[in-house]
């Protein structure tokens, strides 16, 4: 590309962004992001000497082009399968993925950082940042800018600014008319305003940016889908997509009478119990879509804070709303909480305030892979002292536990996994629970099985399996990580020659050591075995093949069950 005349790298654009489509309407994936950012990729590729010049994309949502012009091209077509790339930026995957990048704002922490370095070794590489699609609203971009001023390392930044996150844009930030004012107050060289789509000024805005001294920000105005006419007028709609008819735009209708998504049942549940208590709120860090409080808004729409992609702030928020007697819903993948721990501890817990986490995406979440599988929630919440910790087997008891963490006035997280929930009979009114109380939804003496959340359903299916060769199972539905319900766990291990804990959940730290921990006080002797994903990050891919290899689908439940009846006494993990 860097020998390629101007017009042919015109030519080149153009074919980027017909591929691009073609590979969105083939398999879907995200799409409009890629397609704004066409030119860009282009120049920056040709301006820098990639990849010893370093060029650190934000998120990844933007990158699909970056892949197809770095021998990724072919690869693209099984893009977060298992035998396919990743959907975001990785490093053990192309040397011109230079630092691995799934959630959203980092990447000019992390291109400052680079630069630090080579102005230490004294390399005259280049680093450079790319941020757009929401990224300049996390706290962290304001951090690294900040700090890049007063370090005055040679960072280089392109602030993609198309006015979108996943949604539109929200705060300050986006709606200021000083750009440059905000940018040189921090003690950065500011260039711009460009036209992202005009190639020509991309190239020469690039030089600039690459020939600057000092950290310097430069300022490119973009339309996030561009050049696919449905994409450009519906941006947020076209973030990620099924795939479609390349002419029409059309969309394969989904499947109707099927049951609800866990998201959709969890607005619905929510806005029924807002319906009749006023003090329900609810909060998402620009993500209203993908965690359903678009859907709450149609019924409530002036009971949903959207305060861009913030995690922090949005807890330390609902801490303050919380404080005066509001019930905030703080609706978060867990993923995505993890960024807001010191929150969750400090502002939430150890005041005991009534701030409640609803985890969207809760255990392993198929083709977006290590990034996005919110697979540590029970092990950095559940030492927390004051919170609550649940999960749901079913879309009512979804519903059920919402309703118990509004009324408990307490600190409580609730997580749920993705894709389409159990499609049982709803409770017109949600129910509260008690909380720490788990039940018995299988009785038997053989082994005890106790699941939570998403593998109550599998351990059930086991279960049955078993007694069909005459093998009687208990089956106990925990519903709380914490407290756990210590009596009828007692009695069950008691009753039973061993114990099988599951989760879709690291097994360090996670529920199965909570049960471990508990029942080597309450039921000495008897053998427990959890089963949960290993010390290692799961990678991307088919959700069911990521079941399978993990060891807690039906099948290992089976497996495991068996093994302990047939295994010595003592405690053990598998």
């Amino acid at each position: 590309m860097r020998c390629l005349s101007r017009e042919d790298l015109a030519r080149v654009a153009n074919e980027l962004r017909d591929e691009l489509i073609a590979l969105g309407a083939a398999g879907g994936g995200h799409f409009a992001g890629s397609l704004g950012v066409v030119e860009l990729t282009v120049a920056l590729h040709t301006v820098f000497e990639t990849p010893d010049d370093r060029v650190i994309w934000d998120v990844g949502h933007q990158a699909y082009g970056h892949k197809a012009l770095t021998g990724r091209r072919e690869a693209l077509a099984r893009i977060k399968r298992s035998d396919g790339p990743s959907g975001f930026l990785r490093r053990a995957e192309s040397p011109y993925d230079v630092f691995g990048a799934g959630h959203a704002g980092t990447s000019i922490s992390a291109a400052l950082g680079v630069a630090e370095a080579f102005a230490r070794s004294g390399s005259p590489r280049r680093a450079v940042a790319v941020i757009g699609d929401g990224g300049a609203t996390a706290g962290m971009a304001f951090e690294a800018l900040n700090h890049a001023g007063h370090l005055g390392a040679a960072l280089r930044v392109v602030w993609n600014d198309n006015g979108m996150a996943i949604a539109p844009n929200v705060g300050g930030l986006a709606r200021t008319r000083d750009v440059r004012g905000y940018i040189e107050s921090l003690g950065l060289l500011y260039l711009g305003p460009i036209d992202g789509h005009d190639l020509d000024a991309l190239l020469d805005a690039l030089a600039a940016l690459r020939d600057a001294d000092g950290p310097a920000v430069l300022h490119v105005r973009t339309r996030k889908g561009c050049g696919y006419a449905p994409a450009e007028a519906d941006p947020y709609g076209w973030h990620a997509t099924a795939p479609f008819e390349r002419t029409s735009g059309a969309r394969a209708a989904s499947a109707s009478g099927g049951p609800p998504s866990w998201t959709a049942a969890f607005a619905d549940a929510l806005a029924r119990i807002a319906d009749h208590d006023p003090r329900v709120v609810a909060i998402t860090a620009a993500m209203p879509d993908g965690t359903g409080l678009d859907r709450f808004a149609r019924r409530h729409p002036d009971r949903v804070y959207d305060v861009g992609i913030a995690e922090q702030h949005a807890v330390t928020f609902a801490a303050g709303l919380a404080a005066e007697g509001l019930r905030p819903v703080c609706a978060i993948y867990s993923t995505f909480l993890q960024r807001a721990f010191d929150q969750i501890v400090h502002d939430v817990a150890l005041q005991e305030l009534p701030v409640i986490f609803a985890l969207d995406r809760a255990g392993l979440v198929g083709g977006d892979g290590p990034t996005h599988h919110g697979v540590f929630d029970f092990a950095y919440l559940r030492m927390i002292p004051h919170l609550v910790v649940a999960a749901p087997r079913d879309e009512n008891e979804l519903g059920r536990l919402l309703a118990t963490a509004v009324e408990s006035a307490r600190p409580f997280a609730i997580r749920f996994p993705r894709g389409a929930a159990r499609g049982v009979p709803l409770d017109p009114e949600p129910k509260p629970l008690e909380i720490g109380r788990g039940e018995l939804l299988h009785d038997g003496d053989a082994v005890a099985l106790v699941a939570i959340g998403s593998t109550v359903a599998p351990a059930l299916e086991a279960a049955e399996r078993l007694a069909a060769g005459g093998i009687r199972c208990s089956v106990v539905d925990a519903r709380f990580a914490k407290p756990l319900d210590a009596d009828l766990l007692e009695r069950v291990a008691k009753r039973a020659r061993a114990v099988v804990c599951v989760e879709d959940h690291v097994l360090a730290g996670g529920f199965g050591s909570g049960v471990l921990e508990l029942l080597a006080e309450r039921a000495p002797g008897v053998p427990v075995q959890r089963l949960g994903l290993p010390d290692a990050f799961v990678e991307h891919g088919e959700i069911e093949r990521q079941w399978r290899s993990a060891g807690i689908d039906v099948d290992a439940i089976e497996a495991a069950a068996l093994e302990a009846l047939h295994a010595k006494s003592g405690s053990r993990d598998g």
